[in-house]
């Protein structure tokens, strides 16, 4: 699997860096077997989500339809389309945390940061993302940032892990 890079601006669309970037990354995953799902996680490690322009390449590269890319890229929620901040915070919405408070979370969260679901804050720093189910159900309500599930998340904490993401720009 491709290593996620230190936070960077997202390659600017249409650039001749976004270009070049998409290409060679195609030419080392081309010649893998099921080379596609490595390589959508490649491009959107590097470039930061995978643009919809790049489809069409993908799609010749791998001799493949624009429809299965596409269909890929759609069915799994973690590929992103757009640019997301510097920072995804998921908020479980499944059963088991709702149950525990997550609704008074979301409402919060939404507040705090002033963005809604599939936003992302002014400074391009946190983007929020709903999410249905972290795994993490006896230790509800549960919020993930980047990589890291956090268990019992009030607001007061919620505000915490905020604050410590803010405070290492």
């Amino acid at each position: 699997m491709h290593k996620k890079p230190i936070y960077k601006m997202p390659i600017t669309e249409g650039s001749p860096l976004h270009s070049e970037t998409i290409e060679r990354l195609l030419t080392s995953y081309k010649i893998m077997p099921g080379g596609l799902l490595p390589l959508l996680h490649a491009i959107q490690s590097e470039i930061g989500y995978i643009p919809k322009t790049s489809v069409s390449s993908i799609a010749r590269g791998l001799n493949l339809s624009r429809a299965d890319v596409h269909g890929v890229i759609s069915f799994y929620h973690d590929f992103k389309t757009q640019p997301v901040g510097r920072h995804r915070v998921q908020i479980c919405r499944a059963e088991a945390c709702q149950s525990m408070g997550s609704r008074q979370l979301e409402e919060h969260a939404h507040r705090t940061l002033a963005i809604d679901y599939h936003q992302t804050t002014a400074d391009g720093q946190i983007t929020l993302e709903p999410v249905y189910c972290l795994g993490n159900c006896a230790c509800s309500p549960s919020v993930r940032i980047d990589d890291d599930v956090y268990a019992r998340v009030d607001t007061q904490r919620f505000d915490t892990l905020i604050a410590a993401l803010t405070s290492t720009q």
